[in-house]
């Protein structure tokens, strides 16, 4: 279901997801939405039948592993997906050695990404004209 992207069909893929989740239905502009990053960044990729329903990122900064534009599709929301993506994106910076972890995470997505063990960092701040905050987790050893 989740793959580390390796094609450049699978990063259209990615960008297709981010451009219907972002572009479309939060109106994040595209000068925003793709950054100077894309090219060293790791991208990954969530697939069912072949469809690409959910997209994520990780950026290696220093001893921070940095969990990025996590976008699944509206329809396929609410299965569980979103927790699958966020796990294997942490399983994924675990075996590049990473063992903290950052984001800027969306306000009403704070209770999510504490299921996953991150606590809110400081003030809320304005990112792509949205509401967010600084969250992180670091796992012991």
């Amino acid at each position: 279901m989740f793959r580390i992207v390796t094609s450049l069909d699978d990063l259209i893929k990615v960008f297709i997801v981010r451009g219907i989740v972002f572009l479309e239905e939060q109106r994040v502009p595209y000068s925003i939405e793709m950054d100077e990053h894309e090219y060293r960044a790791l991208h990954i990729l969530g697939e069912i039948d072949a469809e690409p329903i959910a997209s994520g990122r990780l950026r290696f900064c220093g001893e921070w592993a940095k969990l990025e534009r996590i976008a699944v599709r509206k329809q396929y929301r609410n299965k569980g997906l979103g927790h699958q993506l966020v796990e294997y994106l942490l399983q994924v910076a675990r075996q590049h050695g990473f063992r903290k972890y950052k984001m800027h995470a969306q306000v009403q997505l704070r209770d999510y990404y504490g299921k996953h063990g991150f606590k809110v960092q400081g003030d809320k701040f304005k990112e792509a004209n949205i509401d967010h905050y600084l969250m992180i987790r670091e796992d012991s050893n």
